[in-house]
């Protein structure tokens, strides 16, 4: 029998003349990421007033009690215990770095920087976007709290995508691929800079079992191992090596996103449209990687559920006239702030600019350097990761309070620029059915 879809696509062929009863799963990476990256966006920002709203309300001491409670496992002698805020940053924000690094994964593979081409520009345009704001932390904050410089390098790709999503009439599909390109490499480099700068102490037994619990899983996948069950518990293993040997956790999610096999799932009821709409006789049940179900499985998960109960954690800042005056006093706090609004756009801008002069890359096709402009500023929404980073860059809880502030303050900030420049840009008019719309994830 023949499926019929709204949206190009081949008939499933005889492979598929069985009597399922259901049509095809219609999965399309780079749409859906964009999509839920987009959606999740909404929820972070209620989640974020909400804790606001929270922890300057007359119950702000349930707020503060409900992140201190103790949860924990005990076997025999051995007991494991952290409280509910931990087990979100430590514990649940591992499904979120899990799934980046599916995504880092699959855009080195197969995506949009699996060629030198297409890696260039974003990579150098992420460098600038690093370098330039961490140097600005630090020429401002670095003589008061130097190890805070890793704060305003972060970008959140859930609230930039979805910035630009709002604006697709004015952003070029190629803009907002370049801008998802960019905040991959940006989750590199901020992997590196949690494994590397901001993981305290260390335990070397613990720290080998992590390193063979991951040695397992490399085992696994070269043994062409496709069941997703059998790579759980080293993922578990190389999480509680790593948390106990001092490394910080969520390491182990990236590592085992990036271990997770590209072979291909041969499940006839999960179709890949992107890659039919590229190949049309491509056999539909040869479309989807074991990657791609996981990322597809996972990713509403770590959008709809991870990232709004980390905010939820994080965010709560008692906000007062004394805090405020705090915050605007705190060298801290400008660092972080301006190493987001002003280091963000220069260090992409300058960078990519550099690059094209000395002949290294171009722009993609249909980006102005306007674009590119407002981009740069979508970039500075640091955010999640910016949050994230605070908490392990800071032992002062003012230092850890100045920086939230900036954080929240620069990226609205670096929002309302990004909407003023980007409107500056010549509105796109593009077919209804264009493939390029489809992966942008804009609705027309």
């Amino acid at each position: 029998m023949t499926t019929t879809h709204t949206s190009p696509s081949p008939s499933p062929g005889p492979h598929h003349s069985g009597d399922s009863p259901a049509a095809p799963r219609r999965i399309a990476p780079l749409r859906d990421f964009l999509q839920n990256e987009a959606a999740g966006g909404i929820l972070l920002l209620a989640a974020t007033v909400a804790a606001l709203i929270w922890a300057n309300s007359p119950w702000k001491a349930a707020y503060h009690a409900l992140w201190d409670t103790q949860f924990g496992l005990s076997l025999g002698r051995y007991s494991f215990s952290m409280d509910l805020h931990h087990w979100v940053n430590d514990g649940l924000m591992t499904i979120f770095f899990f799934v980046v690094g599916l995504e880092i994964k699959r855009e080195v593979t197969t995506g949009h920087l699996s060629t030198r081409q297409t890696l260039t520009m974003p990579l150098i345009g992420a460098l600038g976007g690093m370098v330039v704001p961490a140097l600005i932390y630090l020429a401002i904050g670095g003589g008061k709290a130097a190890n805070g410089w890793g704060v305003p390098m972060a970008t959140d790709i859930a609230l930039a995508v979805g910035l630009l999503s709002l604006m697709s009439k004015r952003v070029p599909t190629s803009a907002r691929v370049f801008l998802l390109g960019l905040a991959v490499v940006d989750d590199i480099g901020a992997i590196i800079v949690i494994a590397i700068f901001y993981s305290k102490g260390f335990t070397l037994g613990w720290f080998l079992l992590a390193v063979g619990s991951v040695i397992a899983a490399f085992l696994l996948k070269r043994f062409r191992v496709n069941s997703i069950a059998a790579y759980v518990p080293f993922g578990v293993l190389a999480w509680f090596g790593l948390h106990e040997a001092g490394v910080h956790a969520t390491i182990a999610g990236v590592t085992m996103g990036l271990l997770t096999p590209l072979q291909i799932l041969g499940d006839r009821n999960a179709v890949d449209v992107e890659e039919v709409a590229r190949d049309p006789h491509v056999r539909p049940d040869r479309t989807v990687s074991v990657l791609e179900w996981l990322q597809h499985v996972l990713h509403p998960w770590s959008s709809f559920i991870v990232v709004p109960l980390f905010a939820l954690a994080n965010a709560g800042l008692e906000i007062s006239i004394d805090s405020v005056q705090d915050a605007l006093g705190s060298r801290v706090a400008w660092g972080v702030f301006a190493g987001l609004v002003i280091g963000k756009p220069i260090g992409v801008l300058l960078l990519v600019i550099a690059a094209m002069r000395a002949r290294l890359g171009e722009l993609p096709r249909g980006t102005s350097r306007v674009a590119l402009w407002g981009v740069g500023h979508a970039a500075g929404i640091g955010f999640t990761v910016a949050l994230f980073i605070s908490e392990l860059a800071f032992t002062s809880e003012q230092h850890r309070a100045d920086a939230k502030f900036a954080i929240l303050m620069a990226s609205l900030v670096s929002a309302l620029f990004a909407v003023v420049v980007l409107r500056l840009v010549r509105p796109q008019v593009t077919a209804p059915n264009q493939l390029p719309d489809s992966i942008s994830g804009s609705s027309t």
